[in-house]
């Protein structure tokens, strides 16, 4: 594993978030949503995630997440994803979603 240095990774900003709107992903070459999430005062960002296995987008409407807000926006199919969200792969890359443990403000940067 390489290592990094603090300030390094200070230039990752990563943020809370909450799901407002999520819809399948057709196009997309793997199962996935779209989805639109809420960053408080960064406003409203919207990212592709391959998590259809564990979740529905019932189960995401209202969740909060934990997502790289800062890379460059990327397009996949006909959808542009502005924000990576963040979760753990399991052995058999499935996703589950990182997420704070309380109701924390949007858009608040983690360290």
């Amino acid at each position: 594993m390489t290592q990094i240095s603090y300030d390094y990774f200070e230039k990752v900003d990563i943020r809370v978030g909450k799901i407002i709107k999520a819809e399948d992903f057709p196009k997309a070459r793997k199962p996935a949503y779209k989805l639109w999430i809420d960053f408080g005062d960064l406003g409203l960002k919207k990212a592709s995630a391959q998590i259809t296995n564990l979740y529905t987008k019932d189960d995401l409407i209202g969740r909060r997440i934990i997502a790289v807000v800062n890379f460059p926006p990327r397009q996949i199919a006909d959808f542009m994803s502005e924000v990576l969200v963040l979760g753990v792969v399991l052995d058999n890359d499935e996703v589950v979603l990182v997420q704070p443990d309380s109701d924390v403000p949007l858009g608040k940067r983690i360290l």
